[in-house]
């Protein structure tokens, strides 16, 4: 049915433009117009799509529960007060209405043959009052145009209350976000002590299910995943900083034309390379040769190290710095590089003393976005730098970051009432907040020192 009412949608949206458009051009043959032939045709589009889009999302649900209700009518009085029978029997009542099965009793037959009848019936009507909506629509939108009636003040209004909408939308669901992860939070704070979790050196989110259970320790310090966090990030952006930024540099400053069209886009190429791949390379080839090395100095390297992770995540944002700061240094000024050509500066003078301190906010801007890009990785983390939450600055051992630890707390199946599964929810609220931290310093430096030019 949804096929069928959209593809009428559709039909009837082309054909209110088309004569919408048509009738305004015949009357701009013999009189001016307030607005163009084009946004009659938009208003008659309006016209037809605005009912016809709230029939469908508002009858669809409706019919959808009359239907079920229905069905649940049609079985036995002791599976429908049971919710877990009843669920089963639905799902036999679907499969039979559709074809999949067929009936295991008479009952079942009989509440699929309800089913069908009912679904069959609400569909037809929520169709047929959609098309007969949209015709409505349609001599609606065709009967209000006229030579001083202002289309386009009704199109821009709507598509501005449209536009509104999806920002609402995406503000209300940042902050569903917030507030979802911040009641688990709250609720695994009264398990735990807000003090053992930000200043615990011991991370075991491991808990006993029975008194009688070992090897369950249950700590919740996060300092060891503060310390793994830190120190991959900043081994990848000691990594991607300078070689990004100089990259950038080079490709806007020095670069011919036609090596830059072939260099930058092979450069960008590596943000597209999928995260698991790169830590398949940094799992089976990097870390054993940084261990190699490492044996061959008489150090001590683990098989997953932070280095290794450190290093493949600084190759992986490198596109993020040198694509956004090679944006920011063309968009400086052409007359400030002649100005200081002209006082007798050096190519590399005038990018050190007026190119970069001109870009500087932007150049922040994309530091600051790689930063936050290594702090939420994961895969390359996992495959890389292992799952030991240890309290360590050693670059050679193995570390554990927040989005590991979240991942890992969350894979299989999990009672969501436990310290251990509301643990995640915790660090995501802190690992929000941190990055949170990340953005308002950098909309700072970038207020501070942003400079506007003519």
């Amino acid at each position: 049915m949804s096929f069928i009412y959209f593809i009428g949608l559709l039909l009837l949206v082309a054909v209110g433009f088309y004569f919408g458009r048509a009738r305004a051009a015949g009357v701009e043959r013999s009189t001016h117009l307030h607005s163009r032939p084009s946004y009659h045709g938009a208003f008659v589009v309006l016209s037809v799509l605005l009912p016809m889009l709230a029939v469908f999302v508002i009858g669809v649900p409706i019919a959808d529960r009359i239907v079920e209700a229905q069905t649940v009518a049609a079985l036995d009085p002791e599976v429908a007060a049971d919710s877990l029978r009843r669920g089963g029997a639905l799902r036999e009542v679907y499969d039979v209405a559709s074809g999949r099965s067929k009936a295991a009793s008479p009952q079942i037959q009989r509440a699929a043959d309800v089913y069908a009848s009912v679904r069959g019936y609400a569909q037809m009507l929520i169709l047929g009052t959609g098309l007969v909506l949209g015709l409505l629509g349609i001599a609606f939108g065709l009967r209000s145009l006229s030579a001083r009636f202002r289309a386009r003040n009704h199109v821009e209004r709507v598509v501005k209350i449209v536009l509104l909408a999806c920002a609402s939308v995406a503000v209300l669901t940042t902050i569903g976000i917030v507030f979802s992860v911040l009641f688990e939070t709250m609720r695994f704070f009264e398990r735990v002590s807000p003090l053992e979790f930000l200043f615990g050196t011991q991370w075991s989110p491991q808990t006993a299910m029975r008194a009688d259970q070992g090897g369950s320790s249950g700590a919740f310090g996060i300092m060891p995943l503060v310390a793994g966090t830190l120190l991959i990030t900043t081994i990848a952006m000691l990594i991607a900083g300078p070689i990004g930024l100089f990259a950038a540099i080079y490709m806007a400053e020095y670069a011919s034309p036609r090596f830059r069209n072939v260099a930058k886009p092979i450069l960008e190429i590596l943000a597209g390379i999928p995260t698991v791949v790169l830590g398949f390379f940094a799992a089976l080839t990097l870390a054993p040769w940084i261990r190699h090395l490492g044996e061959l100095a008489g150090l001590n390297v683990a098989s997953e190290s932070a280095l290794a992770a450190g290093l493949v995540m600084g190759m992986m944002i490198i596109p993020f710095v040198s694509s956004l700061s090679d944006d920011v240094i063309n968009a400086v000024p052409q007359s400030l590089r002649d100005g200081s050509y002209a006082m007798g500066a050096t190519k590399s003078e005038t990018i050190k003393k007026v190119i970069l301190p001109a870009a500087f906010s932007g150049i922040v801007s994309a530091f600051m976005l790689a930063i936050s890009r290594a702090v939420g990785e994961t895969m390359i983390v996992v495959m890389a730098a292992g799952l030991a939450g240890n309290l360590t600055f050693n670059p050679l051992e193995a570390v554990t970051t927040f989005t590991v630890q979240i991942k890992t707390i969350l894979v299989g199946d999990q009672e969501f009432d436990s310290a251990k599964t509301l643990a995640a929810f915790a660090l995501g609220f802190v690992l929000f907040f941190f990055t949170l931290t990340l953005n308002v310093i950098a909309l700072q430096i970038v207020k501070r020192y942003r400079e506007q030019y003519d």
